[in-house]
């Protein structure tokens, strides 16, 4: 018997039907791939046949206040192989190895590795790249971009800061800066076939690299050059371990100039001192950190007695003692159960306290410092910032280490007072002196100015939080005046230069721990003293035989003073 007629009718629309649906399936499908999808296949198709090299954008350069450039840019070349390219690989891994001065092995291993493109040697001398490129090698691309220059060498490396192999800021201003210095970077898309080798005669497309911002300073090389030498001069002569300069205008907070020495070669920046060479992995990141490191902002010390400043200024303004207040000392002052000595081991005897000032007398400032009490001294540490980081354009400020005012008693109230049991750093020091002799306002330390395009139009012009009031004038005009006889009749007395009115304030502090025999000799100066222009500190770490900052720090700030003054415009007065 043979089925209804019907039943294979009803089979044939079946299939008939299951025909049509996946035939419009698939044109939907077809549709979707060819219209929605199109930019996104046309894009796959174009990465499988195209090759992109990387063009490096020209870093901004950096100027000096003179418009001088000290941070500028080389030209050099990029070396790299294309495996499907290279129709003579012995070849190429002979001439790259004599011009590059790499072992044939280093090289054999990345002219034989299966990739898309394989960099050989990055920074390679433009002349070297312009003789690998006559050789006309298969498979080799020599591409040209830029690398970091700097055309002083050491001069203020720690400030300055360098960059890495890829053009980016590691430290200093390089990296504060970054997004302003870094450019734009470029890309070639070369034309390739399915098997990867690229199309004779067929064009690269370029995209064309933007160049970076330049950064305006407010260092100032040749004063840099001054502080510099200086401070060469005196760590070679007292064998010091380091020593540091800061200089600023006080009335700005522009930087003129921050020494660190030993520096170190900002084009060769990875290079330790001969006696460090041999160390190895994490002794040698440690040393290149501690090579690298800017004393003045990234560590703290015990300020010894250049804090007297800030205590004087402070029991001045309190209206707790006046310049004219005597007091009485026998070599010592007793706190408690601890029996505080003064540098003076016989006592002063009777004095003023502009006697106290001028003599740097310990158990005069003790004294003060009581009469202060703790609440009201922590009060004036913060109203003086002293607690706060200094806000400057530089990467990894250290903050101050106070006492917790809770814990603080009569013989740490003492010990402050004069400027030993806790650490600041020299920039947080000298920025609240800023503020003591310029009238009582406040600055933010900087060393960025403007901003300009390539083109130089300005793109920015930098500003910084500054002129709130946190002293009177009277009590600035006091402490200039106090300052200036340190200078002219009191303990620092060599930082006294004829025809000119200098004010400052020595220090002497002893290194943790006790009894060591290192200590930190240092110097704060400004002039003029009655209108100062130019504040400045010197730090000397761990000097052989002589260490009292009056005898060997402050010579050297009256050396740099006698080049800068005259420099800066400031004349000598007839006497």
């Amino acid at each position: 018997m043979h089925p209804p007629r019907t039943s294979h009718r009803k089979g044939i629309v079946i299939v008939a039907a299951m025909v049509v649906l996946a035939g419009i399936g698939l044109i939907a499908r077809l549709g979707y791939l060819m219209i929605v999808k199109s930019d996104y296949y046309n894009e796959l198709a174009e990465d499988l046949h195209t090759r992109e090299r990387k063009i490096k954008a020209e870093r901004g350069a950096i100027y000096d206040a003179n418009g001088v450039v000290i941070a500028d840019n080389k030209t050099v070349c990029t070396i790299s192989v294309i495996y499907n390219q290279m129709t003579d690989r012995e070849e190429v891994i002979r001439i790259l190895s004599d011009e590059l001065n790499l072992s044939e092995e280093e090289i054999r291993k990345k002219v034989e590795k299966y990739s898309a493109r394989e960099i050989i040697k990055t920074n390679v001398d433009k002349e070297i790249g312009d003789r690998i490129r006559e050789y006309d090698l298969d498979g080799v691309k020599v591409d040209e971009d830029y690398k970091r220059f700097y055309p002083y060498g050491s001069l203020a490396s720690k400030v300055l800061g360098f960059t890495g192999s890829d053009n980016q800021g590691i430290i200093g201003l390089e990296v504060e800066y970054e997004d302003y210095l870094r450019g734009v970077d470029g890309t070639i898309l070369t034309l390739t076939d399915a098997a990867g080798i690229e199309v004779d005669d067929a064009p690269e497309d370029r995209i064309e690299p933007i160049a970076g911002n330049d950064l305006y300073l407010s260092l100032d090389v040749n004063i840099q050059k001054y502080a510099q030498q200086a401070a060469l001069k005196v760590m070679e002569e007292k064998q010091a371990k380091q020593v540091s300069v800061i200089l600023m205008n006080p009335q700005n907070g522009e930087i003129l100039a921050m020494v660190n020495v030993p520096e170190f070669d900002l084009n060769d920046p990875f290079t330790l001192p001969t006696e460090q060479n041999s160390l190895e992995g994490k002794e040698r990141q440690d040393a290149l950190n501690q090579m690298w490191r800017n004393f003045n902002i990234n560590d703290t010390y015990e300020p010894g007695s250049i804090f007297k400043t800030i205590t004087a200024a402070a029991a001045l303004d309190s209206q707790v003692v006046s310049l004219d207040d005597q007091f009485s000392c026998p070599g010592y002052y007793i706190v408690e159960d601890r029996r505080i000595r003064c540098h003076k081991v016989g006592g002063h005897g009777g004095e003023s306290f502009l006697q106290g000032i001028m003599n740097s007398c310990n158990p005069v400032f003790i004294q003060v410092g009581l009469r202060l009490g703790v609440d009201r001294f922590y009060n004036y540490f913060k109203q003086l910032n002293v607690l706060d980081k200094t806000g400057v354009d530089l990467p990894g400020e250290a903050g101050t280490i106070m006492h917790n005012p809770e814990e603080m008693g009569e013989v740490e109230l003492a010990t402050v007072s004069f400027g030993q049991s806790f650490q600041l750093t020299p920039l947080r020091l000298l920025t609240t002196i800023c503020s003591i002799i310029n009238g009582g306002t406040t600055v933010t330390p900087h060393f960025g100015v403007e901003i300009h395009s390539a083109d130089g139009s300005t793109v920015k012009k930098l500003s910084y939080e500054q002129g709130e009031r946190i002293l009177p004038q009277e009590t600035s005009e006091a402490m200039r005046y106090a300052l200036e006889k340190v200078i002219s009749e009191g303990g620092g007395h060599n930082a006294y230069i004829e025809g000119y009115s200098i004010g400052g304030k020595t220090a002497t502090s002893e290194k943790l721990p006790r009894g060591t025999g290192k200590y930190i000799s240092a110097f704060m100066g400004f002039a003029p003293a009655d209108d100062p222009k130019v504040v400045g500190i010197i730090t000397i770490d761990e000097p052989v035989g002589q260490y009292y900052g009056g005898i060997i720090a402050a010579p050297v700030m009256a050396d740099i003073f006698d080049n800068v003054l005259p420099y800066l415009g400031i004349e000598k007065k007839k006497l």
